[in-house]
């Protein structure tokens, strides 16, 4: 009940005109600037962040909110349209989003995405007023082991059910996995893969990664064919869902905001990991499995509900423990300390104002974004009637501004080419891209993981599986690798072979 007073004093302080009118700003900017290849929340949070200097922190807060929930949304609507993601957590959109594109149905696909964003967000921002205090207490008790298990389950699980093979999805994990062992060791110092370059020892941004496989690789596959197949101008369709497309979508909804918002509370979170659960899930229960990478419209919905919901889990142990899951909430998490508040335990007595104000904005937020963004999908949609020769190099363009932007060093423009042309290449062999973004992602978190965990056990093995929640997921792990087995031998046993004769 104290939850509920405080949050109706929220929507005190977010409905008041000014206020409103930031959260509109934020959604808009938000996704303006999820629409641009490379630029993604967390570099719209951060761009922004010298604008709000001379906001007051509920003002600013209010406006970074709708920034994040719009530029997750933006970047739902280039992986959908261009399959060339805006950020991470809307990879999974190009799956299923880009061949309802191309077939046509580009405005059902953002209708479809907009909707889950407005389900996740809601449902993600109700478990986040109700069950704040239990899910952080359970985040604290997660450790190594359960953290190692939970991204072997994202590896297992995204190389299993994306591209015409196993081994091809193993393949590009690998590929991902040995990019992201670019740089200095975590825990030893030494440099790897860095060919004695010092601009290499962080690393290479998973910005850059994502935008060199998804946006460069694309273009360069487009302008490889560009004179083979005429740029024919893709049909946009029409702007609602069918009554088919509602029926096949609403269970979807539901569904990804509780797998989004667990995993974007625990400190392992962020929306990588559940989009890719909830796209699994959503391939398992359809009735039309066949149409899965031919335009599915289940793995739009499902995903993009799972990660707007996400994005509300962060808070939770952002605001309760002060500590930031994903890249977004640690550039608020600085905005914070910019206006000397430090997020924690005590933030809700010290500055109830502010944060229930927060917690309001983004219902409001998540209206606004539906309210706004529903009626433009035709528009957004017909970015496809954009010659392709002139839209992609729109695309490269772009895509290298985006890269430039997230070092300022020129060796990361030939670090974008490099990945692209890699890109390229698994195009053309026929490797998914999506396992070796994940492998990037989530390669260092689970190698620093495995390492803790292997440190706390004295190196014994069995420190791996030493938690229920640990052996839980491993279970399930192998169920996934155990069930094609499994499937084909029931399939086997229902099916004998016709009597001979």
């Amino acid at each position: 009940m104290d939850s509920l007073n405080s949050l109706i004093d929220g929507f005190g302080t977010a409905l008041t005109p000014v206020n409103l009118l930031w959260a509109a700003l934020g959604v808009l900017l938000g996704t303006a600037i999820g629409v641009l290849p490379g630029i993604g929340p967390a570099m719209a949070v951060a761009l922004l962040l010298p604008v709000t200097y001379g906001l007051d922190p509920t003002g600013a807060f209010i406006m970074f909110a709708g920034i994040y929930y719009g530029a997750m949304f933006g970047g739902s609507t280039t992986s959908i349209l261009l399959n060339t993601p805006g950020e991470s957590a809307a990879v999974v959109a190009a799956i299923e989003g880009n061949p309802m594109a191309k077939a046509g149905r580009g405005a059902q696909a953002l209708a479809a995405a907009a909707v889950g964003h407005f389900a996740g967000g809601m449902i993600g921002t109700i478990l986040l007023v109700v069950l704040a205090p239990t899910v952080a207490a359970l985040a604290v008790d997660i450790g190594a082991p359960d953290y190692l298990a939970l991204m072997v389950l994202a590896f297992i699980a995204v190389t299993s059910v994306l591209g015409s093979s196993r081994v091809r999805g193993l393949a590009s994990l690998l590929v991902g996995l040995t990019i992201g062992l670019v740089g200095l060791d975590a825990m030893t110092g030494q440099q790897r893969l860095t060919f004695g370059s010092l601009q290499l020892a962080d690393g290479v941004d998973v910005v850059i990664v994502a935008v060199g496989l998804f946006a460069i690789g694309e273009a360069l596959w487009v302008a490889a064919h560009l004179r083979r197949t005429a740029g024919e101008a893709i049909p946009v369709g029409r702007p609602w869902l069918g009554r088919e497309d509602v029926k096949r979508t609403w269970k979807p909804w539901l569904r990804g905001p509780f797998i989004g918002f667990p995993f974007g509370a625990i400190p392992a979170g962020g929306a990588e990991i559940p989009t890719f659960l909830s796209y699994v899930t959503e391939k398992r229960l359809s009735k039309h499995k066949e149409q899965f990478g031919k335009g599915a419209v289940e793995g739009v919905a499902g995903p993009e509900a799972a990660a707007s919901a996400s994005a509300a889990g962060t808070l939770v142990s952002m605001l309760t423990l002060g500590l930031p899951t994903t890249a977004v909430a640690a550039v608020m998490l600085a905005a914070f300390q910019q206006y000397g508040i430090q997020p924690g335990p005590l933030l809700f007595e010290r500055e109830p104002e502010l944060v229930w104000g927060l917690i309001a904005s983004l219902f409001v937020g998540m209206v606004l974004l539906l309210a706004l963004n529903l009626p433009l999908a035709p528009v957004w949609a017909k970015l496809l009637r954009i010659p392709r020769p002139y839209l992609y190099a729109g695309i490269l363009f772009f895509a290298a501004v985006g890269a430039y932007a997230v070092g300022g060093e020129a060796l990361d423009l030939v670090v974008l080419l490099v990945i692209g042309l890699i890109g390229l290449g698994m195009r053309r062999y026929g490797l998914p891209v999506l396992p070796a973004v994940i492998g990037v992602i989530l390669g260092p978190a689970a190698e620093q993981q495995l390492r803790r965990a292997l440190q706390i056990s004295d190196g014994s093995p069995a420190g791996l599986v030493n938690t229920p929640f640990s052996i839980t997921v491993y279970a399930v792990v192998a169920l996934l690798l155990a069930w094609p087995l499994l499937r084909r031998a029931v399939t086997r046993r229902e099916d004998p072979a016709p009597p001979k004769g």
